[in-house]
């Protein structure tokens, strides 16, 4: 694949921006509306077990997966032989969703207990409208994991443009969901399957073109399907397990006394997901292909070049990026979000949250750009060794620092469970690194000791400046909308400027981070 994983990273990366500043628009948008109450945790909650699923079937365990067979069958077999994979991998997956969702539907009260137990024992009233949404947004996920696949196709024909760009389509929705029809959480949860619907028919034109587009066939005991089969099951924890953290922080906030707990860390969450989906989420997309086709090609050099390049280019993004959400954590959050609905005690508790989200975002980034140094060599069982050691060990803090949290009488006891969470990626993002060290799959390259001195020069920088700009909260929840944006933005900008000005000052180049896809 000609062209330069920079190129390929930077094409994801806009056009997941185009998506993340529509999403922004959306939660700006719902804040204002719907406010951080009682009707917005119950929609959280039931958006986010779909997503979750998706997230650990689709976007994790499946594109893992099967990528780095696609790229495979592509580079050893006949054009029909990789036609007859397509066609028999959309059949067997989308009768599963299909039938997952179904099941979900039908038992959609067991689902909510499970997910929201706290709702059930505290509130029965949120606990029948959660069910109630989740009707609704299940059905998305059948519909989500086809377009996932769709999705994976291209990104193994070196096409991310359009999956990059799709998810835009839900903020669409959702967007006009919430113009029309607010206060009604109903119409943001019939949004979402309309967005399935919508993102599923976006790709499919990208994918007639490349001659693939699914003739759906069954092929449950077909050897290439057992195989994808055999690889997702073990990645559908070990690559998700951040997920599976914030969904247990959902179930233990669903126990906190009061409302507001679940919608403070969704908001926390999707600010954090902003830089998280458009560089972390990007280089890992763009770094798979190339690693599968390196690792089949048994280019051991290029295979730790690539890994080597990705830490890098991370570490330049993910630190002032964990630096800017942590100092600027109650300015974004009052700035975006603050409203008649959205109270100056929400700006206070979700800037909590964020802060404590922000100290886990490098570990989170990390995580996304090590898995797959694994599953493009089709290794499953270490790094799910290592997913379930972070889990257990973030589940242990989760409850142990909230019911401390509680008992101290810190004002914000949902920030506990923001902080385990990001430990628990941390413990993650250590045990991956260490073993792909280990075991050299991951060789340094030489410059890792001048590089670091300048990111620590450079950060330093960026975080005196915002630490001075940022000021107290108490003057950013009493000023105007306008004031807080000019504020805000002249805050970053700075911030940047200061941040790459000192990067060039110590001799880094953007050709230092030229590397071919090979």
């Amino acid at each position: 694949m000609a062209g330069s994983l920079l190129k390929s990273t930077s094409i994801v990366g806009s056009m997941t921006l185009v998506s993340r500043v529509l999403g922004f628009i959306r939660d700006q948008l719902q804040a204002r509306l719907f406010g951080a109450g009682a009707a917005m945790d119950v929609f959280f909650v039931a958006f986010r077990i779909p997503n979750l699923f998706r997230r650990l079937f689709a976007e994790g365990a499946f594109t893992q997966a099967f990528v780095p067979v696609l790229s495979e069958a592509r580079a050893t077999r006949t054009p029909e032989e990789v036609r007859q994979l397509v066609d028999v991998v959309a059949g067997t997956l989308g009768g599963v969703m299909a039938l997952i969702g179904g099941l979900a539907v039908i038992g959609a009260p067991l689902v909510m207990f499970l997910f929201a137990p706290g709702f059930a024992h505290h509130d029965p009233a949120k606990f029948a409208l959660g069910v109630e949404l989740l009707r609704w947004t299940f059905p998305y996920l059948p519909l989500i994991s086809l377009t996932a696949f769709l999705a994976g196709i291209l990104n193994a024909h070196g096409r991310f443009a359009e999956a990059a760009f799709n998810p835009a389509w839900m903020n669409v929705c959702l967007i006009a969901a919430a113009w029309w029809f607010a206060p009604s959480v109903e119409a943001l949860a019939i949004g979402v399957l309309i967005s399935g619907v919508v993102q599923l028919a976006f790709l499919l034109p990208s994918v007639a073109r490349l001659g693939l587009l699914p003739r759906p066939r069954w092929g449950w005991s077909d050897p290439e399907v057992r195989r994808i089969i055999g690889l997702m099951l073990p990645i559908a924890f070990g690559s998700s397990v951040s997920q599976l953290s914030l969904l247990l922080d959902t179930v233990i906030a669903s126990f906190l006394p009061g409302d507001g707990n679940v919608s403070w860390l969704w908001y926390a969450d999707r600010l954090m997901e902003f830089p998280l989906g458009t560089f972390s989420v990007a280089i890992a997309t763009v770094i798979l292909p190339s690693l599968a086709r390196q690792h089949s090609q048994r280019s051991e050099a290029q295979f730790s070049a690539t890994l080597d390049w990705g830490l890098r280019v991370i570490l330049v993004i993910g630190v002032p990026a964990t630096l800017g959400l942590f100092l600027l954590a109650g300015p974004l959050v009052s700035t975006l979000f603050q409203s008649a609905a959205f109270t100056a005690h929400s700006v206070r508790m979700t800037a909590w949250a964020l802060m404590a989200y922000a100290t886990g975002f490098l570990g989170f980034s990390l995580v996304k750009i090590l898995v797959p140094g694994f599953y493009a060599r089709q290794e499953t069982r270490i790094p799910v060794r290592y997913a379930v050691v972070a889990f257990v060990s973030g589940m242990a803090a989760s409850a142990s620092l909230t019911l401390a949290a509680i008992r101290l009488g810190f004002v914000a006891p949902h920030a506990a469970i923001a902080v385990a969470t990001s430990a628990g990626a941390w413990i993650n993002a250590m045990l991956l690194l260490a073993r792909l060290r280990r075991d050299r799959i991951w060789r340094p390259a030489p410059g890792w000791d001048v590089f670091a001195l300048r990111l620590l020069a450079a950060n330093g920088a960026m975080a005196a400046l915002l630490l001075w700009l940022a000021g107290d909260l108490e003057s950013w929840i009493t000023a105007t909308f306008v004031s807080r944006a000019v504020r805000l933005a002249a805050a970053i900008a700075g911030g940047m400027a200061l941040y790459f000005a000192v990067l060039a000052a110590g001799g880094l180049r953007l050709r230092h981070f030229r590397l071919a896809a090979g």
